[in-house]
């Protein structure tokens, strides 16, 4: 999962990087692996800065202050796939033609035929195991292929509706030509978020294309709107076109950004985060209230587990005629732990995270309300911690049906069997995480939860739940590499290659070494290796 944001100033002697810079922060939790802007500046030239971390440790003031120019694209990054080295952080950046930067957020899912393409076709060489470097490349293809010294609009959207015809999968875009202007595209079945707002002054108008609403609302910008499925937009300093490039499909936006990803305060689709999470919690109260009354149990206090679970946990309360406490106190400098890489720094981070207080648990039936159970790391971490304070019994209430199949549109829900739903009956997922009874939403109630606020979307992605992928062509086969791409002890192997320099074993959507599968057309770089552009990341 990922936050992509591109935004274009309409004064170019101004600075884009602050504003590009603040919004990435507002997009932190959608990844906290790594993170970069690339900005242009006076005749077309970009300028760079990317690394590994956290936004407020890779942009400091010195850093901001070397990236010139009055538009600019970032991102923030959770891998999915491919590896955690600094290579792959992103913008990625091709010269020809025109000058390209590109962020991504999603998931292709034919990735090695695209590779095969890539080398024996169109003969570009690709750096990294990044399939956004992929995408990148496809685009700069198919512009290539207009042979033109300058392009124009109708150039680019012909080159976006190629692209869509090529590849399939998630992904929700934007890039950047050189001295041109800001792009954003979106797949043809929505499945991943963009949106695109302005900001009006008595001089001109700046635009903004974002992950989530909330950065057009913390940076002044308004009118946002959701760039459609299947539909590119172009910015430039004289205007702004959009097209649907894309034969029509399903729109399905992933219903995962609801329960858990996006920020409450943030409006996706024409529907409010928050509001539809109050809507999961009063549906989960009537499942829950129907569960305990057959199970013969009583709840003394419902607890939320922090912080997204919260909106619901409080509606359910209201609705059951329960009190509401908090008792868990965060620690808020400790990332979100489902995104953390690794099983062991997950379950590590759990108690770092978290402390419960004995004074609302000590003696009581308490009913824990989560947004989901992934893994079950951190429902057996935080049921055991309720436990050790003196709760009685814990009873775990989840805003989510269980979580049963792999994400294959970039979220990192990684093997089935590392899914402590897979195979397991609910007493047999209670079981494995400690509690004395779970009870799940139901997969129709937490659909109706989040369409009833805009009943125009038709469905939505809810594969993590069905095993049923919108997009089509997703086999057995690609599932088992996919879950040994994405395995927590794979990747990190992969991590610690690239921290030693090593920049071995590189896989791309789930094949392993790429020159087992293509012969590279070209010089393969180490894998922390920078391309293209010069980074000014911790350079004096």
């Amino acid at each position: 999962m990922c936050g992509i944001l591109g935004l274009l100033l309409h004064d170019p002697s101004v600075d884009a990087a602050p504003d590009i810079c603040e919004g990435l922060s507002l997009l932190q939790h959608r990844g906290q692996d790594a993170c970069g802007i690339v900005t242009c500046g006076p005749k077309g030239r970009f300028f760079q800065c990317k690394a590994n971390g956290m936004v407020r440790d890779v942009f400091d003031e010195k850093a901001i202050s070397k990236l010139i120019g009055g538009m600019g694209v970032g991102h923030v990054r959770y891998p999915t796939a491919g590896s955690s080295n600094h290579a792959e952080a992103q913008p990625f950046y091709v010269n020809s033609p025109y000058g390209i930067v590109f962020a991504h957020n999603g998931n292709l899912i034919d990735g090695p035929s695209l590779l095969q393409y890539m080398d024996a076709t169109a003969h570009r060489h690709i750096n990294t195991s990044s399939d956004s470097e992929l995408l990148l490349n496809l685009f700069a293809n198919n512009l290539q292929q207009t042979g033109k010294f300058r392009i124009n609009e109708d150039d680019i959207f012909n080159a976006i509706g190629g692209l869509m015809k090529q590849c399939t999968g998630a992904y929700a875009c934007v890039a950047m030509l050189a001295g041109f202007g800001i792009i954003a595209f979106r797949d043809p079945n929505g499945i991943r978020p963009v949106g695109v707002a302005s900001r009006r002054s008595n001089s001109g108008t700046d635009y903004l294309f974002a992950s989530e609403s909330i950065v057009a609302d913390a940076l002044g910008f308004s009118e946002w709107e959701d760039v459609k499925p299947g539909e590119a937009v172009i910015i430039t300093r004289s205007g702004v076109s959009r097209k649907r490039v894309a034969e029509h499909a399903t729109f399905a936006p992933d219903i995962f950004e609801f329960v858990y990803f996006a920020r409450p305060d943030s409006v996706l689709d024409g529907i409010s985060v928050y509001r539809s999470r109050m809507a999961m919690g009063d549906a989960l109260a009537v499942e829950v209230d129907k569960v305990l009354k057959e199970r013969g149990i009583t709840v003394d206090v419902v607890i939320p587990v922090p912080d997204t679970s919260r909106v619901a946990a409080l509606n359910l309360a209201q609705k059951l005629n329960l009190p509401y406490r908090e008792g868990f106190v965060k620690n808020r400098y400790v990332g979100r732990t489902f995104i953390m890489p690794g099983q062991q720094m997950r379950r590590k981070n759990v108690r770092r995270k978290l402390n419960a207080m004995a004074l609302e648990f000590s003696g009581k039936n308490v009913l824990l309300v989560d947004d989901s159970i992934v893994r079950g790391t951190t429902s057996k971490e935080i049921i055991q911690m309720a436990k050790d304070v003196g709760a009685k019994k814990v009873i775990v209430a989840s805003c989510a049906p269980p979580i049963r199949y792999s994400n294959v549109y970039g979220i990192d829900m990684p093997s089935r069997t590392e899914l402590v739903a897979s195979g397991r009956t609910t007493q047999e997922i209670a079981e494995a995480i400690g509690a004395d009874l779970v009870v799940f939403q139901t997969l129709p109630d937490l659909i109706a939860s989040v369409r009833q606020f805009n009943p125009s979307i038709p469905t939505f992605d809810c594969s993590v739940f069905t095993g049923e992928y919108i997009t089509g062509g997703v086999s057995e086969e690609y599932l088992q590499q996919l879950e040994l791409l994405r395995a927590d002890n794979v990747k990190n192997k992969l991590v610690t290659n690239s921290r030693e320099g090593k920049g071995e074993g590189s896989m791309i959507n789930g094949s392993h070494d790429r020159e087992t599968m293509v012969a590279s057309s070209g010089p393969t770089n180490r894998a922390d290796d920078t391309v293209g552009l010069h980074n000014t990341w911790n350079v004096s």
